[in-house]
């Protein structure tokens, strides 16, 4: 809990309202951060402050600043970059149209709330991104995906050379499969599927939202942590 006299930290997280994000607002909370969650749905979390939020709609900067900020003291805050758009969909037949809708949501949203938040970031805050195995790899059927995840770890990395001298710190946690609603939706949820992926791990089964979550708690906890791309896969196995 926050001490008399001083500010809470604050947590503000985009797709807080499943998964990865659920998860990462639930520690957060529990480690006495407040939680402000932005997502089209609420955030399960109690107490946390849910503003709707469709990523989607032009309208969405106009409402972070508008429903969101007034609940973000200036003081310490972590950023969580979280939500994105995962579609299937192929490198040689990639349209202009389907590349700008996930670039958009994965790589144009976290740089326009990077602005947006930028004046509560004081010493101490931090700016994270959940990044993917697919940061700095690739699997067939995934390119605009795959593209995004690389250019957020760019994004990252460009935040630490600008952000660091204002004693910001940043890192990009990169999940191996993780057993979200995402994942399940992508695989059509067949069980053969998803055990399929889990052989794929070094332990022999999927990542748990609430592992990432301890670990985006740390980075956000631990100044050293910046400018790192920390992969969190429980060995991922390659073929």
């Amino acid at each position: 809990m926050a001490l008399a006299g001083r500010p809470m930290s604050t947590l503000v997280i985009t797709g807080g309202s499943a998964g990865i994000g659920a998860a990462t607002a639930a520690a957060f909370r529990g480690a006495g951060w407040k939680v402000v969650s932005l997502a089209r749905r609420p955030c399960p979390v109690n107490d946390a402050v849910s503003v709707a939020v469709d990523f989607a709609q032009v309208s969405w900067e106009q409402v972070v600043q508008t429903e969101a900020l007034p609940h973000v003291d200036a003081g310490v805050v972590c950023l969580v970059h979280n939500a994105a758009l995962l579609l299937k969909d192929d490198a040689l037949s990639l349209t202009a149209e389907r590349l700008r809708q996930v670039l958009e949501l994965n790589v144009v949203v976290p740089a326009v709330l990077n602005r947006l938040l930028a004046p509560r970031l004081q010493e101490g805050s931090s700016v994270l991104y959940v990044g993917s195995t697919l940061s700095e790899k690739a699997v067939a059927r995934t390119a605009s995906y795959v593209t995004s995840k690389h250019a957020l770890v760019g994004l990252m990395r460009a935040t630490c050379q600008d952000a660091a001298p204002r004693g910001i710190h940043t890192a990009c946690v990169c999940p191996g499969f993780t057993d979200t609603e995402m994942l399940r939706a992508h695989t059509g949820g067949k069980a053969e599927v998803m055990a399929a992926l889990s052989s794929l791990s070094g332990h022999q089964r999927l990542v748990k939202p609430e592992e990432v979550a301890a670990l985006l708690l740390v980075c956000a906890q631990q100044p050293v942590i910046d400018g790192a791309v920390i992969h969190a896969n429980l060995g991922q196995v390659e073929h």
